[in-house]
């Protein structure tokens, strides 16, 4: 079976968030199946040197976009036995930063058009196009409206995976034949809601809708998490599914890491506290043996729960709990959390930003880690955080309540609560804090928690099942 997924981002080439982490390690464990996997995405000028050398020069042809006959150059490179295209147009591709710009509609309409006929160019055609979040939900409406009947494209199945449906591709009804090639005859397809939506167009024409986790399946049909397109997804149940992500357990690895101060097992955790100390050193936290590091690498932004977190900081560090904080967004939220580490020198450290060696740092040293998002997809930073025996605390959302299941069962590998309320959080800290105390059960629950499979095997297989579902395999 051949897979061909196309996406805007990859690990280890470019990354601006978690679809990156998806799409670097999905293909590699789909191989591990069997399945024989190729990856498409935009030759940005972001891509470091080091991996630009990497790359071979495959063939350029023109793309058809509309009025435009488009330059568009392939490069392939081969990482962890995995083939990646890399589509080149510097006039889109050659910017500071991978998207936010005034023609994003025309860049990824592009592209998208630019993942078909490459199709024509290399030695492999997919039996699956699997299209990955809005800068790619054209690929499925170009395939059904230009391609589906032309020699060499025949019985191709598309997929198309919302990673966020926050995020649509919206524009202007003037977008669709001018900038995105749609002929006013399929205007239906992308119309919705006053405007035209790329996320929409994929909905109706893919021959499955997945998203990242089960439970975010079923929370996308509720308008509180739809964004307006719960009723186009009801609609379409019947071709919807929810398979949860996972991690790469060798990117993610405390036994072997080198972006953490020392490597550890689960049978060696005092390595872990050793982490802890360091970290807290570098921070100029007050570092005390026996007293908890909660940890929080994450966008500052509104639906990641911070406003329960503001309103309970105080009463988080009066239980005795030191907080260690990275990330970056809104400056209200940015500002709130330079004020408090500001005031509470040695029990906050805060740093505004994004650095990926900090943020490994912070999971493999932290006692705790705190996700009480208002909306997750899926979450990857609590399966990280389990990998590296940090024990997390979230609200039962999306992929984290697919993923952390409350020490009060049988299986507790973290603490949840499930209410969007600041005290039903607070107490979730506090059970932890309790815990922690009592070391003999924390160890077995850190030792629990490092041996839990967020590994990709069991969402590959998952994915598998789904492509011999189309294919009829």
């Amino acid at each position: 079976m051949k897979i061909l997924f196309a996406a805007s981002e990859a690990v280890p080439f470019i990354a601006s968030g978690g679809l990156a982490d998806v799409i670097g390690a999905l293909p590699k464990a789909l191989q591990a199946k069997k399945a024989e996997c190729r990856v498409i995405i935009p030759l940005y000028a972001g891509i470091k040197p080091e991996w630009r050398e990497k790359m071979r020069y495959v063939t350029n042809f023109p793309v058809q976009l509309g009025w435009r006959s488009l330059y568009c150059g392939i490069f392939e490179a081969v990482v962890d036995g995995v083939k990646y295209y890399f589509v080149d147009n510097e006039y889109y591709f050659k910017r500071d930063g991978v998207y936010g710009f005034y023609d994003d509609a025309e860049r990824y309409a592009f592209f998208s058009k630019a993942v078909l006929e490459t199709i024509k160019h290399i030695d492999f055609k997919p039996d699956i196009v699997h299209c990955h979040d809005w800068q790619t939900a054209l690929v499925p409406v170009y395939y059904q409206l230009y391609y589906k009947y032309v020699a060499g494209y025949e019985r191709i199945k598309t997929v198309f995976t919302i990673h966020n449906i926050q995020y649509q591709g919206k524009y202007g009804y003037e977008t669709m034949s001018e900038v995105m090639d749609i002929p006013p005859s399929a205007k239906s397809l992308l119309d919705y809601d006053g405007c035209a939506n790329m996320m929409k167009g994929a909905i109706e024409v893919s021959d499955k809708v997945t998203t990242v986790s089960p439970t975010y399946a079923k929370e996308i049909l509720n308008p509180w998490y739809a964004h307006g397109l719960d009723y186009l997804l009801r609609s379409k149940q019947y071709k919807l599914c929810g398979i949860l992500n996972g991690i790469d357990n060798d990117q993610y690895n405390p036994q072997t890491d080198p972006l953490i101060y020392q490597n550890y097992t689960a049978d060696d955790l005092p390595g872990k506290e050793a982490n802890k100390k360091r970290l807290c050193e570098d921070m100029h936290l007050n570092y005390e043996d026996g007293t908890p590091l909660l940890g929080m690498v994450t966008r500052l932004v509104g639906h990641k729960g911070l406003d329960l977190v503001k309103y309970v900081f105080e009463d988080i560090l009066n239980r005795g709990i030191k907080i260690v904080l990275l990330g970056s967004g809104e400056y209200f939220y940015e500002s709130f959390f330079r004020e408090m580490a500001y005031r509470h020198p040695g029990q906050v450290a805060v740093t505004i930003g994004f650095i990926p060696d900090l943020a490994r740092k912070i999971y493999a040293s932290s006692d705790l880690f705190l996700m009480p998002s208002k909306s997750e997809p899926c979450g990857l930073a609590q399966m990280i955080s389990l990998r590296y025996g940090t024990i997390p605390i979230v609200r039962e959302t999306g992929g984290l309540k697919d993923s952390i299941q409350d020490c009060g069962s049988l299986h507790g590998n973290g603490f949840t609560f499930q209410s969007y309320d600041a005290q039903d959080m607070l107490w979730a800290i506090t059970r932890a804090k309790d815990l922690f105390y009592d070391k003999p059960n924390w160890g077995n629950l850190v030792r629990y928690a490092m041996a839990y499979d967020c590994s990709w095997n069991r969402s590959a297989e998952s994915y598998m099942g789904l492509y011999r579902e189309l294919c009829n395999a």
